[in-house]
């Protein structure tokens, strides 16, 4: 069994800007625990802290039991890895340590074959298989049946660019679930899961005996799998001991009653401040008040070392403000439309105005199908195109989005969209993207960020077809609520991939991608088409 402990810790950002300031909690054996918080608060870096990835300016992290880490971003349309190298990358350190050098010294007889190159190739091989490589080989060959549907020896070499989202996710989570290491950071584990997904999630985390801190944004996996709910906010941390279920009550109590104490201080502040004075005034003319007013100025002095109540945090404020624009009344056409060897020709068309939820399996050609719309090169047979004064907007679901790396969401709202630096930090203020944040590269944000800012050059892009593939994977509650209300006052089509159960409700149209190859449209959501498992 395993555990996590961080204590006193204080990380500050590279620019100088402090995160979390003098933090501690425990995560104790077998708890499952979710972090949560606005997006940007630190949760993903609190997660690489724990990991080891960042070092604290202060305080020390401990933890139990070998740790096995899930992060963020695990894959991207330009992953050149393998399977083989994805797993081994969330294998216990000896192993990874182990394969390094199994790697090197195989490099070196393909270059010399002689007496020495194969001692230490024979050498590599041992420490290999006293790692438990080769057990461990053995155990990624279930993880592959289970998430891939085939064995490890017939994928482990295929690119990690040609599983789906969800498919690197479930073939991750095989792996630490059912790998060594005890402890276990899940940094947004249900991304990209579809809906069957989710629920095996949801099952696995309620099964496991590990010990389990995970990062997520799905209110219904929260409150079937978590426990215990750490909350990052104003670079402060608290646990509700309870469950996900009373979290937003418990919320509320603890905010009124840091007001209340803050309340309380700034009287007692005041009243103090005003017998300083009055002590002051009075032992200008009566030498006998000198020792009220010096008792008095150290009780003020001492009451403001000893500092305010933690304050409570602000609620958010995103506004959203999706235009859209009359299009022709046939926003997107299909006519026999077939993405090779995903789905059977199927024919499609959306009106001007509606709003289509894309539903189904991971794997099943959902996101092909957006980037087709959006008018990149997928491989497909039949027709499909958009209607008249149809302006598409892609959001992308990994994030994968290199042009904007390197660059500041002030720098890219302005080069993009020709906007003065007062009217980008405008635009960006909207998001909650402003001050510190619109300074920062794009690559340094945090997910949630990066969605808010892909949202909002959608916005400025006067796109009148959302394309949306997963938008509320990284975004937090506040966020995806502001999106919802942008949606609802967006005057354009919306055509959105999701397996966010409560995001979905809002659509009109539900449009399922099924487990036998068909596309067929459904009155209601439809989450139980499971993933095909197809020769590959």
């Amino acid at each position: 069994m395993g555990h996590v402990e961080i204590g006193h810790l204080t990380y500050v950002l590279p620019d100088g800007r402090p995160l979390l300031d003098d933090v501690s909690f425990r995560i104790g054996e077998g708890v499952k625990a979710a972090l949560v918080g606005p997006n940007g608060a630190g949760k993903t870096t609190l997660m690489r802290l724990i990991a080891g990835d960042l070092q604290p300016v202060e305080g020390t992290v401990a933890h139990s039991g070998g740790l096995g880490v899930m992060r963020q971003f695990i894959g991207s349309i330009r992953d050149g890895r393998t399977v083989h190298d994805l797993l081994l990358g969330v294998a216990p350190v000896r192993v990874r340590e182990a394969a390094a050098r199994l790697d090197a010294a195989e490099l070196v007889m393909m270059e010399r074959d002689d007496e020495k190159a194969q001692m230490r190739y024979a050498q590599a091989i041992t420490d290999y298989t006293d790692a438990g490589g080769y057990d461990i080989e053995v155990l990624w060959d279930t993880c592959t049946m289970a998430a891939l549907g085939v064995p490890y020896d017939r994928c482990k070499y295929r690119e990690v660019n040609t599983l789906s989202g969800g498919e690197q996710k479930r073939l991750v989570l095989e792996a630490l679930l059912r790998g060594p290491d005890q402890t276990l950071l899940l940094d947004e584990p249900d991304n990209y899961l579809d809906v069957p997904g989710k629920l095996w999630l949801e099952q696995a985390l309620r099964e496991t005996p590990k010990t389990v801190l995970l990062v997520s944004h799905d209110r219904q996996l929260l409150a079937n799998a978590a426990d215990r709910i750490v909350t990052v906010e104003s670079g402060n941390i608290w646990v509700h001991g309870g469950g996900f279920g009373t979290y937003a009550e418990a919320r509320k109590e603890r905010n009124e009653r840091l007001d209340e104490l803050r309340r309380r201080w700034d009287e007692e502040h005041a009243k103090l401040k005003r017998l300083v004075v009055m002590l002051k005034n009075k032992a200008t003319y009566n030498d006998g008040m000198a020792s009220a007013y010096h008792a008095a100025q150290t009780r003020l002095r001492r009451f403001e070392e000893a500092g305010p109540p933690e304050l409570a945090p602000k609620d958010q404020l995103i506004n959203m403000r999706l235009r859209g624009g009359r299009t022709g009344k046939r926003a997107v056409i299909c006519e026999n439309l077939e993405l090779t060897g995903l789905m059977k020709p199927f024919d499609l068309e959306v009106w001007y105005g509606e709003r289509v939820a894309v539903l189904g399996s991971n794997g099943s050609g959902k996101s092909h199908f957006l980037r087709l719309v959006a008018g990149e090169a997928v491989r497909h047979t039949g027709v499909g195109r958009l209607g008249a004064r149809v302006v598409p907007g892609h959001f992308a679901q990994t994030h994968s989005r290199p042009e904007l790396l390197k660059r500041t969401p002030c720098e890219i709202v302005m080069t993009e969209h020709a906007k003065l630096k007062n009217e980008a930090m405008k635009a960006l203020a909207r998001y909650e993207l402003a001050g510190g944040i619109a300074e920062q590269r794009f690559e340094t944000l945090s997910g949630g960020q990066q969605a808010r800012l892909q949202i909002l050059l959608l916005e400025l892009s006067g796109a009148t077809l959302l394309l949306l593939d997963e938008p509320t994977d990284n975004l937090d509650l506040a966020s995806a609520e502001a999106l919802q209300a942008g949606l609802n006052a967006f005057d354009g089509t919306v055509l959105a991939v999701t397996h966010d159960r409560w995001f979905a409700a809002d659509f009109d149209r539900f449009l399922v991608f099924g487990s036998d190859g068909r596309v067929y449209e459904a009155p209601e959501p439809v989450w139980d088409e499971t993933r095909v498992v197809r020769p590959r």
